[in-house]
């Protein structure tokens, strides 16, 4: 097999005997490689494909923007987390999780604290998951030496419980895609611009709107404890809580169910990281 790109030193792109791009996880094989060089399959722990598929295209070009060492420590969580759960996960987990762990750096270095408020529920009922999420904050602090608020953990499970299967969106279909459009188009609207709607950091965004919308129709919102999350996210972000708000009408308008503080803090948060992004679709910005 030929290296086509180096993404960095644990993910290759190369070409199969077939033609066929994959990507290849390996620890180091990255390393000192070059595009053109052949690499045996006996270097590779994990593939993951087909680069043809559109979402795995934007994967690897988020894959690009995430420091190495993510990779390294999300693929040591996966290896424990298969041989403790005696399953395979979705390999998007990759992805997702070491953005997660990335991001999840990034908020602590900002001094931006989001607690799971769901904690409990994660701990008592998925407590494998929920020890593999330990697991995975003692190596951030091995290897970054960041230490993590404990609901981290439970963070972490929860990236780990949704690999293990994907008909969670299947759930009350209609009901939850309807009011996750709701949602994005007040976003866009407000905003008063386009998203590109198959970029990364849109689809993360979507992902958030449904655990969101999941959480609202079980009635397991985050509850309100003080105001001192909501008072920072409205000082920092000021325009992304404004929209937020909006969604917040939208929502209890069509469903009279209403929103804590806290879910709309955790909204703005993502709707800020929207903003900024290269998720902006700027052939219909112009």
């Amino acid at each position: 097999m030929l290296i086509k790109k180096v993404l960095n030193a644990n993910t290759i792109l190369v070409e199969d005997d077939d033609r066929k791009e994959c990507v290849y996880f390996g620890k180091g094989i990255g390393y000192g490689r070059k595009v053109g060089q052949s690499v045996e399959k006996d270097e590779v722990n994990r593939v993951f494909m087909p680069v043809d598929n559109l979402q795995i295209q934007e994967y690897l070009k988020l894959l690009e923007s995430i420091p190495p060492i993510f990779l390294e420590i999300t693929q040591e969580i996966v290896k424990k987390a298969e041989e403790d759960l005696g399953c395979k996960l979705n390999v998007n987990i990759f992805f997702t999780l070491s953005d997660h762990l990335n991001f999840a750096i990034e908020r602590q270095k900002n001094n931006v604290q989001i607690l799971n408020r769901v904690f409990w529920e994660i701990k008592n009922y998925y407590p494998k998951e929920f020890a593999l999420g330990e697991f995975a904050l003692k190596l951030l602090k091995k290897e970054l030496g960041q230490v993590l608020p404990q609901e981290e953990a439970a963070n972490i499970a929860f990236h780990i419980i949704n690999a293990q299967s994907s008909d969670y969106a299947n759930r009350r279909g209609i009901e939850y895609a309807k009011m996750v459009s709701g949602i994005s188009d007040i976003v866009r609207y407000d905003l008063g611009i386009e998203f590109d709607k198959n970029d990364i950091h849109y689809q993360r965004f979507l992902t958030h709107l449904k655990f969101f919308v999941e959480r609202y129709f079980e009635d397991k919102m985050l509850s309100d404890e003080g105001n001192a999350l909501f008072e920072q996210i409205a000082t920092l972000y000021p325009k992304a809580i404004t929209v937020a708000f909006n969604a917040k009408d939208y929502v209890e308008l069509l469903h009279k169910t209403t929103i804590s503080k806290e879910e709309v803090a955790y909204l703005a948060v993502h709707i800020n990281r929207l903003m900024n992004s290269d998720a902006i679709d700027k052939s219909k910005n112009q």
